[in-house]
């Protein structure tokens, strides 16, 4: 049923998933998120069940990947209820650790040293995925700071085209600028 290989392009798709963020910040009612947070329990509980089909390494891959859609599942569940953007900046994370976990379980079938690039291979993943996560928070930061930057020259610039203005007329360009600018 499980295939006993794990190789590099799997590893990058998985990691490339990661990288994807939530498109949503829309929060969810207390009363939702309960009734969610019951459904990821009862579907946990389901999968884990399902894995009994299966012995020994079967066994163990399958019980991972039910631990791992289950954080996920929790992770996406938190940010939609606190729309927090340290929820937001979890889920990645999350999604690498599992991915990770799962990665090391699927090498365990492995010997000697298929085992050991099978494990190095994972971890790199795992960094990759990590340091993704990382790049696209500074990304956002940096692209929020140029977007403040521009904001601010700009409404410099509008600003001192109000000085050829007196009295009334100049004080409502300011207050234009001002208002078309955000300051």
């Amino acid at each position: 049923m499980f295939k006993n290989t794990i190789n590099k392009t799997t590893l990058t798709i998985l990691a490339a998933c990661l990288v994807t963020s939530t498109a949503f910040a829309a929060t969810i009612s207390k009363t939702e998120y309960r009734a969610e947070k019951n459904q990821i329990s009862t579907d946990y509980k389901s999968s884990k069940a399902a894995c009994d089909a299966f012995t020994d390494y079967a066994k163990d891959v399958c019980i991972e990947r039910a631990k791992g859609k289950e954080k996920v599942a929790r992770a996406e569940l938190e940010y939609s209820y606190t729309g927090k953007a340290k929820d937001a900046k979890k889920i990645p994370v999350v999604k690498a650790d599992t991915t990770y976990s799962l990665a090391k379980e699927l090498c365990n079938d492995k010997a000697d040293n298929t085992k050991d690039v099978c494990m190095a291979e994972a971890k790199a993943s795992h960094v990759k995925a990590i340091s993704a996560a990382k790049m696209n928070k500074e990304v956002k930061e940096a692209s929020s700071e140029r977007r403040d930057d521009v904001r601010e020259a700009n409404y410099k610039v509008a600003k001192e085209k109000c000085d050829a203005f007196s009295g009334d007329t100049q004080d409502k360009c300011v207050a234009d600028a001002k208002s078309q600018y955000n300051q």
